[in-house]
């Protein structure tokens, strides 16, 4: 099932103001849900094609927290070693936009790149589990996101936090797909319509189960939450002009174009 929250487009928001709606997504259709889709998923009976309707992103983390160089041919590609347990930093909130919006590059880094991966959406809040409980009732559902890093000062600093944490660093959505997927699952990313990275969910090095045992006996998740599992090889530069799109087999498509930051 694939769920998502969205606005109407034909509605003016400075003369009526648009909480998110939810919704089911069939095809060409979104149906509205009552009550946002952690309930029951009760349908209201309205129902709009997919082009009235302004995909917004599909949860309002209170954390993101993403796994590092989760695919061998990465780390090798960055010069890096496999880390010996899964690797996790933090992208802010701030850094969140929706299907469509513009990633901005900021004038400060020389070199932006694409990081196409699968990303977790935790459903229950999820702090020590069991070491033989099952972690899959914790997990809402998945979607496309692009890590998006200042690569070069990933590499100048110490830590992570300035190379990903820029506002508009995190795309992700427009779906949650509550079905889990296979292990065949393709991790994609197009840049203007040409293919720059190609995994598979079972090249990761540490599986979801695995890294979400790991940040849950770290730190408390929420509903809502993110995990950003990892990338394939083939990172690379984005330019103004460009579009990027992460596609998941199975679950959908994320897009959004790159502009230069306006001139202070």
């Amino acid at each position: 099932m694939k769920l998502c929250r969205f606005h109407l487009l034909d509605v003016d928001p400075v003369e009526i103001p648009q909480p998110p709606r939810a919704a089911i997504v069939e095809g060409a259709q979104v149906f509205e849900l009552r009550g946002g889709f952690w309930g029951d998923r009760e349908r209201t009976g309205r129902s709009w094609p997919v082009d009235r309707v302004q995909f917004l992103p599909p949860t309002s983390p209170s954390k993101i927290v993403c796994v590092g160089r989760n695919y061998h041919e990465h780390a090798q590609e960055l010069g890096n070693e496999v880390p010996k347990q899964p690797l996790i930093f933090f992208k802010p909130p701030s850094s969140i936009i929706a299907q469509d919006d513009a990633i901005v590059l900021p004038p400060v880094s020389q070199r932006v790149d694409y990081e196409g991966e699968l990303a977790v959406i935790i459903g229950r809040r999820c702090s020590h589990p069991r070491p033989d409980e099952d972690l899959q009732p914790f997990i809402a559902g998945y979607t496309c996101l692009d890590d998006v890093t200042a690569r070069d000062f990933q590499k100048s600093d110490v830590q992570f936090t300035r190379a990903k944490g820029f506002d508009t660093f995190c795309p992700f959505g427009p779906v949650l797909e509550t079905e889990r997927p296979a292990g065949s699952t393709t991790i994609e990313t197009f840049v203007n319509g040409v293919n720059k990275q190609s995994g598979r969910v079972e090249q990761m090095i540490y599986s979801v189960d695995v890294v979400l045992r790991f940040i849950s006996n770290v730190m408390t998740l929420e509903p809502g939450d993110v995990i950003a599992t990892g990338t394939p090889s083939g990172v690379g530069p984005l330019s103004p002009g460009d579009v990027v799109e992460v596609r998941l087999g199975g679950i959908g498509t994320l897009r959004n174009s790159v502009v230069a930051a306006p001139k202070s």
